[in-house]
């Protein structure tokens, strides 16, 4: 699970945090913290998500010592190469169709540039974000990408727990399907609802 806050004070977005770490403990969830790499530190916190503009500030070496693991976003290839020579947990990559959660500067960047990142990055995981569905999942994972983060497809569903248990489905047959590949896309897949 990703605690994104925006624009928020940093006692409010440090009670979110420690709120968020205590439920995905208790229900056995990766989460991950969007930004506040600061806050995400002194919380003892396992894994931060940085943009480009994040990169600029953030103490790698600091992140590093604590064994904090990093995502990195990535939407052209003068970026994908920053995020590369880091080397990060993952690298996302975005938006892959066109999304309502933020404007965004990017054009969608399409299945073939998923194919393209994940040749680059080799073994190191490669998230996709951006006007995910359900039904886009099967393409998703087919063109190379090893976790699907969604967002609007969820909580702009008018059932959102119901589009929950079908992300869940569609990842359990992602397993069924394609082994141990997709199986760890999947799972998390499964963990970004």
């Amino acid at each position: 699970m990703q605690l994104r806050v925006k624009d928020r004070p940093a006692l409010l977005v440090r009670h979110e945090m420690r709120a968020a770490k205590a439920l995905c403990a208790r229900f056995g969830a990766q989460l991950v913290v969007n930004d506040y790499w600061q806050l995400a530190l002194e919380e003892s916190c396992d894994f931060v998500h940085l943009g480009q503009e994040d990169l600029d500030t953030a103490d790698i070496p600091a992140l590093r010592r604590a064994h904090v693991r990093i995502g990195i976003s990535t939407h052209d290839h003068a970026e994908l190469d920053r995020a590369l020579a880091l080397e990060p947990d993952y690298v996302a990559l975005g938006p892959i169709y066109p999304t309502l959660l933020k404007v965004m500067p990017w054009s969608p960047q399409g299945l073939e540039r998923i194919t393209e990142w994940k040749r680059r990055a080799g073994p190191i995981p490669l998230v996709t974000i951006g006007g995910l569905t359900v039904e886009r999942l099967p393409g998703v994972f087919g063109a190379g990408a090893d976790v699907a983060a969604v967002v609007t497809d969820i909580v702009r569903h008018a059932d959102p727990e119901w589009r929950t248990r079908e992300w869940l489905d569609a990842a359990d047959r992602a397993i069924t399907a394609d082994g141990a590949t997709a199986a760890e896309g999947a799972t998390a897949a499964s963990r970004a609802t």
